[in-house]
């Protein structure tokens, strides 16, 4: 069996106050309830005041291993990352949206754009085909 990590933040903020990592082989999912008798940082915490996300096995895997922080957009409800800047080894974090998903979705605009492109392309092969004959 796989579980994803659930991932525990403070809701005004979206600062990540537990996360459970992911688990594999001979586990079993536990439950919130369980999760804040289990861990301290919840345990003492209000309840009211913090919130979660549930991530499938292996989501993010990539920015996950290449972050140097990550918390969850109070106003979205959707995990952000902060990646590390060769040039300035300790900046102050920006948090943006998984690298994962923007590289998909540059690569769906980069694929529309040359498919709008072979259209035009092919518009003024035939423009110049009738011109000529």
């Amino acid at each position: 069996m796989r579980i994803g990590r659930r991932i525990y933040y403070e809701k005004s903020t979206g600062n990540v106050i537990v996360d459970t990592g992911e688990r594999r082989l001979n586990v079993r999912e536990t439950t919130v309830d369980e999760d804040f008798q289990n861990y301290v940082a919840l345990a003492q915490r209000v309840r009211e005041t913090v919130g979660y996300i549930e991530l499938e096995y292996g989501q993010y895997a990539g920015d996950f291993a290449v972050c140097n922080g990550y918390r969850v957009n109070p106003e979205t409800l959707e995990i952000e990352f902060s990646y590390p800047d060769p040039n300035d080894p300790e900046p102050t974090p920006v948090y943006r949206r998984p690298l994962t998903e923007e590289t998909a979705q540059l690569q769906k605009e980069n694929i529309d754009l040359m498919l709008a492109l072979t259209d035009v392309y092919e518009q003024l092969l035939a423009l110049q085909d009738g011109g000529t004959t």
